[in-house]
């Protein structure tokens, strides 16, 4: 909406409320007049639709106390209806008041000033502040992927990331233009890469220049490797510190290391894809690792006491209790991946009773006296049992 048109519309009267009106008494006039002219109770009915909008738009207003105050003020500047008294204005009314038409087109005519600057401070409207440079513009950020150990992650490394960034273009230095040229300075946002737009009822917001694209300056005649962006290709290995612990699939975020930026903009960030390849024993759950370790039937069935590795360390002795049975897990604290508190997580030890393949004569005669002897049961009753 306009400037003129938020000056001409009374949002008193579209609600039907005094001047003095409670916040009390707006709610329930914008309801009852909501209700009355909502589309859904009025298909296909254009004026409902048109009134509808309006009862909002008036809403919108008088219901913030904040813009119903800076309303009324204005209101009040420009006479209640249009009318903005001038000092010792001729004026053609008893007033003495011209009306915003007149100045509209006064503005427009005279050319004794910008009409943005007249009501620029008031509503937020009027033309973006010039700048004597171009904006600051951050760097891009920017992806790199390696591929590590199952060992490196766990304790850390240092690795050459290959990354590709935009940097400025060395055929232009930076401006876009081609060489021997120069680019100009936007006649849109005057050089400040913004500019204001109307985003609805008396309010603007300041957005990007569509023309220049935010750079505050017009290439004419692009430059011929980077075609008027003023950023060229470079790729270069860079050496990144990998944290101790880190999963596969995890990304590393390494501030500003990525594209550097323009007119003095801060350069963005670099980030880092880490694929971990698997341990040929050892697995990973979180902070703690994963080990399956085969023992005999023998040394489940009396207990024993046994040696397990660990990840870049001496082996541990594990107490394996009488009758440990297929599948347990036992825990060697402290042997696991680092945590972010600087503590490492545990060793998970699963124990996977191995069953002979063969069996000499004198080995089998010793199981079936071992069988005879504990008289055992069928371990699979239960599984008939209603």
């Amino acid at each position: 909406m306009s400037t003129k048109d938020w000056l001409e519309k009374d949002y008193y009267k579209v609600l039907g409320v005094s001047k003095d009106a409670k916040p009390e008494e707006i709610k329930k006039a914008f309801r009852k007049l909501a209700r009355e002219n909502h589309p859904d109770q009025n298909p296909g009915d254009k004026a409902a639709e048109k009134r509808f909008k309006e009862i909002s738009e008036a809403n919108t207003i008088l219901s913030d106390p904040a813009k119903r105050k800076e309303y009324d003020q204005q209101r009040t500047l420009f006479g209640g209806g249009g009318g903005f008294r001038f000092p010792g204005a001729g004026g053609t009314g008893a007033s003495g008041s011209t009306s915003v038409n007149d100045l509209f087109r006064h503005a427009a005519s005279s050319g004794e000033g910008n009409f943005g600057d007249i009501f620029g401070n008031l509503f937020n409207t009027g033309p973006a502040p010039r700048r004597s440079g171009r904006s600051p513009r951050r760097g891009s950020d920017v992806e790199g992927e390696v591929t590590i150990d199952f060992t490196e992650a766990i304790e850390g490394v240092t690795v050459g990331v290959q990354m590709v960034s935009d940097e400025a273009c060395a055929a232009c230095r930076g401006t876009g233009a081609k060489a021997g040229t120069m680019p100009k300075v936007c006649t849109t946002c005057q050089g400040s890469g913004m500019q204001a737009s109307q985003a609805g009822g008396v309010f603007s917001v300041t957005e990007p220049c569509k023309d220049c694209k935010g750079r505050g300056m017009i290439v004419e005649d692009p430059c011929e490797v980077c075609h008027g962006s003023g950023r060229g290709r470079s790729s270069k290995t860079m050496q990144v510190r990998i944290p101790a612990g880190v999963t596969d699939g995890q990304r590393i975020r390494v501030k500003g290391k990525g594209g550097p930026g323009e007119n003095g903009g801060a350069a963005g960030d670099l980030y880092v894809l880490v694929n971990v390849r698997p341990h040929k024993i050892f697995g990973r759950k979180d902070n703690n690792l994963t080990l399956e370790v085969p023992v005999t039937f023998a040394e489940a069935s009396l207990g024993a006491t046994i040696e397990v590795p660990t990840l870049n360390g001496p082996a541990v002795k594990l107490k394996l209790p009488p009758g440990t049975p297929n599948g347990r897990t036992l825990r060697v604290r402290g042997k696991g991946a680092p945590k972010a508190n600087g503590a490492r997580g545990d060793l998970l030890v699963t124990v996977q009773v191995a069953v002979p393949e063969n069996l000499s004569d004198e080995a089998k005669k010793a199981l079936d006296d071992y069988a005879r002897a504990v008289g055992e049961s069928n371990p699979r009753a239960d599984l008939f049992r209603s």
